[in-house]
């Protein structure tokens, strides 16, 4: 897959096919074939995550390719669309390993959390839960506005109420873990030029149909803060089309070159919250904004200082997508004052398997 257009070349095509990102990728995928990532039985039918035919790994490699013309935009632009990255049947069974995990969800009615992005509703409903900051390291489930009564019990189907399950779907989770770690994702990490980048974390995001709360303009390195910036970047993926009717992402490119203006940190002690916001957001005007609507399989590569934002999804259809966030490890600092800090029980893992 060469994205935006761009076609490779018969006589490229072959060299690709010699190349040691070739060879590197029969080889992980033959292993994918016989026992999946981590140790796990691998499904072997046609078209299922672990099971990859003989002849498949031609295909991903043309999926995980990207052109320096690519590189470049997206160092110009401050995010990537790369079309069709991964398969309809990736997709289908991210979505069917969500609905197993939903439908053997448990959570007790405190820890009923409501999932905003509007600072003064994070500070009251996700900076006075312990339950959303201990999440880096858990599985966790987090509520749209409206959808519980003053009891905490579910005023609509919990499948239908959910807005987003974090933090650690890419640790523990089979499923998520190989997509994670692919092979193909590897190999586009190495074509960014990542040296030792970890995984800090991974979102299941649902964007329910009439109720999927708008995202305000943001910058993930609010959230995910770094010495020096620059270091943090989002794979984003969408398991269903995305629209503008449904919520897309839009961006203002080349917003990604001037630092970021807030954080989210750990509150002192003592406080009434967990997190508080230092600095503030400027305001944006939104005609900068371009939407990027992506079909089912597309990724979006995000740099952690590009302007991104969403909307209120007021479709009939649902917009899920999974993302993860990578760091470069080499050479850069994760702030202790960042919400989400790895643990002993589980370290910021290497995406390079």
């Amino acid at each position: 897959m060469a994205g935006d257009g761009d076609k490779i070349p018969h006589g490229k095509l072959c060299w690709l096919r010699n190349s040691p990102a070739a060879r590197r990728l029969r080889l992980s995928h033959a292993e994918e074939r016989i026992t999946g990532r981590g140790g796990e039985s691998a499904p072997q039918s046609r078209g299922g995550i672990g099971g990859l035919l003989v002849g498949s790994w031609e295909l991903l490699l043309l999926m995980a390719f990207v052109t320096q013309h690519q590189i470049q935009k997206f160092h110009k632009d401050g995010f990537l669309v790369l079309e069709h990255f991964f398969t309809a049947e990736e997709c289908d069974s991210m979505r069917n390993q969500i609905q197993r995990i939903v439908a053997e969800m448990e959570v007790p009615p405190h820890c009923r959390t409501e999932f905003s992005t509007k600072e003064e509703e994070q500070l009251q409903a996700q900076g006075s839960s312990d339950y959303f900051l201990t999440s880096g390291d858990k599985i966790r489930f987090f509520f749209e506005k409206g959808v519980l009564d003053e009891r905490g019990d579910f005023l609509i189907p919990k499948e239908k109420s959910i807005s987003k399950i974090g933090h650690a779907l890419h640790a523990y989770d089979p499923v998520f873990k190989q997509i994670t770690h692919s092979s193909k994702v590897q190999e586009l990490g190495r074509k960014l030029g990542l040296e030792r980048p970890v995984v800090v974390q991974s979102m299941y995001i649902f964007k329910q149909p009439g109720i999927g709360g708008e995202v305000t303009p943001h910058q993930d390195a609010t959230f995910l803060h770094t010495e020096p910036l620059g270091r943090i970047l989002g794979f984003w993926i969408a398991l269903e089309d995305a629209t503008p009717e449904n919520g897309c992402l839009w961006f203002i490119p080349g917003s990604h070159t001037s630092g970021i203006t807030r954080r989210m940190v750990r509150a002192a002690s003592g406080t009434s919250t967990c997190v508080e916001f230092v600095g503030s957001e400027p305001a944006y005007d939104n005609s900068q904004f371009i939407p990027l609507p992506i079909r089912k399989g597309g990724l979006i590569l995000i740099h952690g200082e590009v302007v991104h934002k969403s909307e209120l999804n007021s479709s009939e259809s649902s917009r899920h997508a999974f993302t993860f966030h990578v760091m470069e490890a080499k050479d850069t600092s994760w702030s202790k004052e960042n919400w989400l800090q790895p643990t002993p029980e589980l370290p910021f893992p290497s995406l390079y398997t």
